[in-house]
């Protein structure tokens, strides 16, 4: 299906943005919104300001497609630092504890402890509200943060590189980390570390993969800022989803939220306008009908 640039007419769709460092996660939207006119956008989770790579946007209509977005598993490539822990768990934050550097072995042999189900106690510096305020305001206005233990998914941790200081020990270690929504790498390095009686901060980050969704396919801040970006059609953001072609008056009948004969397999599906190939509406199975859940354009 064909994407579209900023001078075409439709603001409906995905957009697959590759953050650099030293940006926010909203200094992406917002360059985003001004790329397009389009005030609806919404992301399929944030990234720190250190941190690189994919940020997955929906613009206009698509925004509604976000609940049901597949945003698992996520790929993280990481570099752990050892020796020190900062308040931030990254590189930019104030070190609080000191401690020496690892053994690679140790390192090696605490992985599985941190695969799997884990119960992970969130950064201070997080998102996580306290008592209706953010973490993140908490701590930087001194305050002890004490945040309650939350359950992850770690699917795999694969090595890529080690490299040792001069005493033989480990200094950096490069990591690719496959998880679930909702994991900080951050206190992964924190908690690797601590079990093996050492230290450790992140001193990079960069997402690679959200769910089917591919930094590779992502366009850069500078092409988003020069007009070049590519929005992919809404029906993109639903890969897996089964598809089923409309014919008018199913279409006209889905615009006003009635449900219509199901002619494909599965629970869920994207019914598509026979005329262009546009997205229409997601809709769940009710026996045999599918029952419009969201709409995309109006009646």
């Amino acid at each position: 299906m064909p994407s579209t640039t900023r001078t075409d007419r439709t603001t409906d769709g995905l957009l697959l943005v590759d953050k650099p460092a030293g940006v926010t996660s909203h200094d992406m939207v917002s360059a985003a919104r001004r790329a397009w006119g389009e005030r609806r956008i919404g992301h399929a989770g944030t990234l720190d300001p250190f941190a690189t790579g994919l940020l997955v946007l929906l613009l206009g209509r698509a925004t509604r497609l976000l609940p049901h977005l597949p945003g698992e598993p996520k790929v993280y490539d990481a570099t752990l630092r050892f020796g020190q822990e900062t308040d931030t768990e990254d590189l930019h934050g104030t070190v609080t504890r000191e401690a020496p550097l690892p053994d690679r072995a140790a390192l090696l042999a605490a992985l599985p402890a941190l695969t799997g189900e884990v119960d992970q106690v969130p950064p201070a510096y997080s998102a996580k509200r306290v008592d209706g305020r953010r973490a993140y305001d908490l701590a930087r206005a001194g305050a002890t943060v004490a945040l309650k233990p939350v359950r992850i998914r770690v699917d795999r941790w694969e090595i890529l590189d080690v490299r040792l200081h001069a005493s033989g020990q480990v200094a950096e270690l490069d990591a690719r980390i496959t998880c679930g929504g909702g994991t900080y790498i951050r206190s992964l390095a924190r908690d690797l570390a601590r079990a093996v009686g050492s230290a450790a901060h992140l001193a990079a980050l960069r997402r690679l993969r959200s769910g089917p969704f591919s930094v590779e396919s992502a366009c850069s801040l500078e092409a988003l800022r020069d007009g070049q970006a590519t929005l992919r059609p809404a029906v993109d953001a639903l890969p897996g989803f089964p598809q089923q072609v409309l014919s008018d008056d199913e279409v006209r009948r889905i615009a006003r939220g009635i449900d219509v004969p199901a002619a494909v397999d599965g629970a869920w599906a994207a019914l598509i306008n026979p005329g262009n190939g546009v997205l229409v509406a997601l809709a769940e199975r009710r026996l045999d009908r599918w029952q419009p859940r969201v709409v995309m354009r109006e009646a």
